[in-house]
């Protein structure tokens, strides 16, 4: 490849960044395909980091630009285009795996203090608060990582007083599986009444302490196997950009047969891992009360 048809596929990509930018959102599309659900996950990823301001769309796109930066200035010292582009490729991802890596803390972080928060609840309920007080109590007495989501609750209620629609936003801003399955059997608790909230609440706290617990256990048993894999993983291409910041190393992948083996390279280290977390993956709780 030249220099020149290099270049303009640099040019190519950004005039293509720049025309995507210019278009907005749809906020509700009828078939939900797998671009709609992984622009779904990226902003509930979004929402649980703190950047719910941030459109889903700008972390692909700052994956792109991540990706052309890296590979251009690897091309710029090694003058080899095979390597660089699949440097770049690779560093590409860098910015989504960032993001779920720290929405999945954060998910950690709230499967641990929602029986806390169920708790509190049913205090608040025996104490003879209605259902809308004992959530908007959470903003005070909850716990710190949920204080947040549950003032704006309050303030929205005492805005509006629509029980319902403050509930449906609250599961917006806490972005949560487990969130979401408390709203909602809130909701219906209060929709069609029950004398028993108190033991389904007692009920639900302890299940979801049972279900931390174990999870904390598995995960930290995995951890070390999942961790050895990612190293397995990473450091092959490491050891390829090391090799293309020096000309002469790089020049030996520059060719059609350094294309091949880079590329069969990258699916083999691909299929490996995605079957190793297939394999040692846990049940994963999916948003479907949305």
């Amino acid at each position: 490849m030249s220099d020149g048809a290099f270049l303009g596929l640099v040019a190519g990509l950004g005039l293509l960044l720049i025309w995507w930018s210019m278009w907005e959102q749809v906020s509700a599309v009828p078939r939900r395909g797998a671009v709609v659900r992984a622009l779904d996950r990226l902003r509930d990823d979004l929402i649980k980091v703190g950047l719910d301001t941030v459109p889903p769309a700008a972390v692909p796109a700052l994956s792109a630009g991540l990706g052309l930066v890296i590979a251009t200035v690897l091309w710029a010292i090694s003058g080899a285009v095979v390597p660089s582009l699949a440097i770049g490729l690779g560093a590409s991802a860098v910015p989504v795996l960032v993001l779920r890596s720290a929405a999945r803390r954060r998910t950690t972080a709230m499967r641990e203090v929602w029986p806390e928060a169920v708790d509190h609840v049913n205090s608040a309920i025996r104490a003879g608060l209605s259902l809308p007080e004992a959530l908007v109590q959470l903003s005070r007495k909850g716990p710190e990582e949920l204080r947040p989501a549950f003032a704006e609750f309050a303030l929205d209620y005492q805005a509006s007083g629509d029980f319902a629609g403050c509930l449906d936003r609250l599961k917006t801003r806490l972005a949560d599986p487990v969130g979401d399955r408390i709203v909602e059997a809130l909701r219906i608790t209060r929709d069609v009444g029950g004398t028993d909230l108190g033991g389904l609440l007692r009920t639900l706290s302890a299940f979801l302490r049972e279900d931390a617990r174990t999870r904390a256990e598995l995960e930290a048993r995995q951890s070390w196997t999942v961790n050895a894999a990612r190293l397995a993983l990473v450091a092959p291409w490491v050891v390829l950009g090391l090799m293309a910041t020096r000309p002469q190393a790089a020049q030996a992948y520059d060719s059609t047969t350094g294309l091949v083996l880079i590329v069969i390279g990258a699916g083999v280290s691909l299929i490996a891992y995605r079957v190793m977390l297939q394999i040692a993956r846990l049940p994963q709780d999916e948003r479907v009360l949305r």
